[in-house]
């Protein structure tokens, strides 16, 4: 069955479609920001190429999809992802048969240990930029989750993590606020309301996840 593809010229058989087609196709509401989601993927990984990592921050339930998307690069999604030779080597066959790739990326929100004595004892708003001077390297990419763009523990994130060579890529609604002056990609989702602005993430950050899977693990 062929299937039409919003403003695409051409139909194509849906497996024939690359990530960013599909995600038109589910989800016509975002195909404004598909370049900024196909910038936000090429920059993903180039920071997981050049063995970077990535630090997620977000509230509620931003902090939730921080989680998701961590749990997504440090396993497989949706397809098998091989271990190198050389890992296979070191780990042996038991554990290199239950083992598969994963990429480095950290959920800050997760350290509940560390929020709860940041917040007792410092400015609350600090705490995902004490995390980013702990962990952060130059060539990291801190993802900033906020539904408005003006979160000030993700925007003082943000600025720390400019301040300390990583690069910021923001995931907000459509204003984008605060946050998106701060980010080097700022992807944007088409919306205001903050539950349908947190529907519209999924999509996008599940295409990210789509997209650097792809690549990395043909």
């Amino acid at each position: 069955m062929r299937i039409g593809v919003g403003s695409l010229s051409t139909f194509l058989y849906f497996d024939e479609m690359d990530e960013l087609q599909k995600l038109a196709l589910r989800s016509p509401e975002l195909s404004h920001c598909l370049s900024e989601i196909e910038a936000g993927a090429k920059q993903l990984i180039s920071c997981f190429q050049q063995n970077h990592k990535l630090l997620l921050c977000g509230n509620g339930g931003s902090c939730a999809d921080c989680e998701h998307i961590a749990g997504e690069l440090v396993k497989q999604f949706s397809r098998t992802r091989p271990l190198s030779a050389e890992l296979v080597e070191k780990l042996g066959p038991e554990l290199s048969q239950e083992l598969h790739g994963g990429l480095p990326a950290l959920s800050l929100p997760s350290m509940i240990g560390f929020h709860t004595a940041f917040n007792n004892d410092d400015k609350p708003e600090y705490a995902f930029a004490q995390q980013v001077v702990a962990f952060g390297q130059p060539g990291d990419v801190l993802m900033g989750i906020s539904t408005s763009g003006n979160s000030k523990n993700i925007i003082k994130a943000a600025e720390a993590a400019r301040a300390l060579g990583l690069k910021v890529l923001s995931l907000t609604g459509q204003d984008g606020g605060v946050l998106a002056t701060l980010a080097d990609i700022a992807i944007k989702a088409p919306a205001t309301e903050v539950a349908r602005v947190q529907e519209l993430h999924l999509p996008i950050y599940h295409s990210l996840c789509q997209m650097v899977e792809d690549t990395l693990f043909p």
